[in-house]
């Protein structure tokens, strides 16, 4: 593997920096408490406390899908960035303060008077490893085209988009503005869908969007949604409108086409402690393997080992060494 030099990234990601929040509960708390089980729902401040108040033996880890996914490379020892945006309060610190621990760098400091608090979801775990996450977005969500730095963003090899941020024109137009300077700077810039409701919201946005990216990230639900048909028909579409399609679904085998290629991935099921960023490391490992020259079989080998060791313990980020399963699966 060949890095690049000091001063050039292999993998930036932009999206929401959010503290998670994690606690156990069963199916009839999430019905007291009016939470659907399994999706991530987009909640008010207030709801936020009343939730976060409720949680029994709570824990807090930085997180954000694409954040968790750029800690999953750093991990694997790429040099990564992670662009967006907290308040200078105490969860914002602690956002700051672990993205450096964990060898990413985090180009756009705390805000000081940010007027909104520091993002954070809080994410009941049920007995069978499905988890219900509920987030309020605060200050993340006024990330915006001010937050890219043209010296930042043109120096990735690959630049990954958190599709949740398209919630706000904001959010938008940092994306649109970070892929330009990307491509202008020669590196590929792709995204992960995030959420089938997400698409629902966004459909016709990220149909154009696709057709601009080199790479595509989602799941059988969020394809479905993205054009409204069934799989096969989907991925077709899909791969006309962009270089790179991959396709999880969970638990099942990951299909990846490229042109006339079309790439079947085996996954061994397994039951979950915590389902909680099984998507963003299988992104993370699958984006190692791009960036490091693998094929697309090895590549989503490698995101399939990283997604069960993020599912084996409660968090969203890997607790083992990534490139030691690597090597025992003889992927490296």
């Amino acid at each position: 593997m060949t890095l690049q030099p000091k001063g050039r990234y292999n993998v930036i990601g932009i999206g929401n920096a959010i503290v998670d929040v994690f606690a156990p509960a069963d199916d009839s708390f999430l019905d007291l408490m009016g939470i659907d089980k399994g999706v991530m729902q987009l909640i008010e401040r207030d709801r936020a406390e009343l939730l976060y108040a409720s949680m029994r033996q709570p824990r807090q880890v930085p997180g954000g899908s694409v954040a968790n996914t750029v800690a999953g490379l750093g991990n694997l020892g790429l040099r990564t960035a992670f662009i967006g945006r907290v308040n200078d309060d105490a969860l914002g610190r602690f956002y700051a303060d672990s993205l450096a621990a964990e060898g990413s760098d985090f180009p756009n400091p705390p805000v000081p008077n940010g007027g909104l608090p520091t993002s954070r979801s809080m994410i009941f775990v049920s007995p069978d490893g499905e988890r219900s996450m509920n987030t309020y977005l605060g200050i993340s969500s006024e990330l915006g085209p001010e937050d890219v730095s043209d010296d930042v963003a043109t120096q990735a090899d690959i630049l990954f988009l958190e599709g949740y941020l398209y919630d706000k024109p904001d959010g938008k137009a940092a994306f649109e503005k970070a892929a330009r300077l990307t491509h202008q700077g020669g590196g590929q810039a792709g995204i992960a869908l995030s959420d089938p409701f997400c698409v629902d919201r966004h459909r016709d946005d990220f149909r154009q969007l696709v057709r601009t990216l080199d790479y595509v990230i989602g799941n059988q639900a969020e394809w479905e949604s993205l054009y409204q048909t069934d799989l096969d028909t989907a991925l077709a579409q899909a791969v006309r409108d962009c270089g790179l399609v991959v396709c999880t679904r969970s638990g099942s085998d990951v299909r990846i086409l490229r042109g006339e290629e079309d790439v079947t991935v085996p996954v061994t099921r397994v039951v979950p402690v915590d389902a909680t960023g099984a998507g963003d490391l299988f992104a993370a490992g699958f984006l190692y393997g791009l960036a490091t020259g693998q094929g697309l079989q090895v590549a989503g080998r490698m995101g399939c080992v990283a997604a069960a060791e993020v599912i084996s313990h409660y968090g969203a980020r890997p607790e083992s060494d990534l490139r030691s399963l690597f090597q025992a699966a003889g992927l490296i």
